[in-house]
């Protein structure tokens, strides 16, 4: 039976796709580290479980397609608090950050139309993109130059007729790159200047490790909020992933409208985790400030143990919670699966989510892995010796 060809043009996600082989490996006895996917280990709120447990309804209904109102106003109030005034129209509650994204391009995108998007990025963006019929042009990086892209030449040379919008998330995932706020209006005011869609995923606004308080949100900027359309989650902010309740926020009436037809096309997102996402806005800046200081040791672990292994090439990033690395390998796929199957040091591997699926361009990436460092810190040290000693043991094959 036949497939769809924008379905086969997708490919498995980076960090996800060794699953089968890390259960095989489990099921030998081993121990793996997961370094591969950004799942939080910070305890969630207990003010979403609280909210859960004290819903009363006798009929768990359909929330609005919008969103709950009173998760529309604890989002509306965050932003205020930015300094970004919302209507309740602009915005929408989604299903994790995930739909947010799927429902923007799918409005905005025409068979052939393409996307800005610096690489290496989400993976997933890729999967997104393709679903909508468009194609990811990729704004080149590098590792040696941590990965920056903040260049009006570098930008404006991969804008074409066929450019309907810059994609990027800031922080950065998978560099942890954070723009500064003369970068962040660079890139609004090629936006503006080139009539494109600035899709900005902010999802882990509040993961900063140099000073600020926040990444700078592309909200902020007023002239071009007919061009902004911004991605937003509580997954990563407040530990809460399992929960899939995200945002899509735009000032961009005639956008929202668009929209509004697929929210209303899927009926709505789960009430009851709306409930407890609101309450989760409640949390205050304690919260965030122990989160903050708990990651950054976590990267500084990371980045001393990588500065440990001979021919790693990592700058530090400032942002998220992953590190970008190039490693002294001939191909990191071959070598996670290496990993999964053959190696072990009294028991333990580890898994990490290899680079090339981050890059649209052909043959980028191959070397290069992205580490999340969401571990406990002894689990996290553990992790890095066994990455350390398992390109020692693949390359002395």
């Amino acid at each position: 039976m036949k497939f769809s060809s924008k379905i086969e043009a997708c490919g498995l996600s980076p960090m996800r796709k060794f699953t089968p082989y890390a259960v095989k490996a489990k099921a030998a006895g081993k121990k793996v580290y997961h370094l591969n996917i950004g799942q939080p280990d910070i305890e969630t709120p207990q003010a979403f479980f609280d909210a859960v447990t004290k819903f009363r309804e006798s009929v768990l209904a359909y929330a609005p397609s919008p969103g709950l109102p009173v998760y529309i106003a604890a989002v509306r109030d965050y932003y205020a608090k930015m300094g970004v005034e919302l209507d309740e129209g602009d915005i929408v509650a989604t299903t994790g950050g995930s739909e947010a994204l799927q429902i923007a391009l799918s409005c905005i995108l025409d068979p052939g139309d393409e996307v800005l998007v610096p690489e290496p990025f989400y993976p997933n963006y890729n999967t997104f993109v393709k679903l909508a019929n468009g194609k990811i042009s990729p704004i080149p990086t590098s590792p040696e130059e941590g990965y920056a892209y903040a260049d009006r030449a570098r930008i404006e040379a991969c804008i074409n007729e066929n450019t309907r919008a810059i994609m990027l998330s800031n922080p950065g995932n998978p560099t942890g790159v954070i723009l500064t706020r003369e970068e962040a209006r660079l890139i609004a005011d090629i936006a503006k200047e080139h009539d494109l869609f600035l899709i900005a995923d902010e999802v882990y606004r509040e993961f900063v490790y140099n000073g600020q308080d926040l990444a700078v949100s592309m909200a902020t900027f007023d002239d071009v909020k007919e061009n902004v359309i911004l991605i937003d989650s509580i997954s990563k902010r407040f530990s809460a992933c399992g929960a899939r309740i995200g945002a899509l926020i735009s000032r961009n009436k005639a956008f929202m409208a668009q929209a509004m037809k697929i929210c209303q096309g899927r009926l709505c997102s789960a009430t009851l985790d709306q409930v407890g996402a609101a309450e989760l806005y409640k949390v205050g800046p304690e919260y965030f400030l122990a989160q903050r200081e708990e990651y950054r040791r976590r990267r500084d672990t990371v980045l001393a143990k990588l500065a440990e292994i001979p021919g790693v090439i990592c700058k530090q990033p400032e942002g998220a919670f992953y590190v970008m690395a190039a490693l002294p390998v001939d191909d990191a796929d071959k070598f996670q699966l290496w990993l999964l199957e053959e190696f072990q040091d009294n028991g333990d591997t580890v898994m990490f989510a290899p680079g090339e699926p981050f890059y649209a361009t052909p043959g980028k990436g191959k070397n290069e892995i992205r580490i999340a460092y969401v571990l406990k810190q002894a689990d996290l040290e553990r992790a890095m010796d066994l990455l350390a000693l398992g390109i020692k043991a693949y390359n002395a094959r």
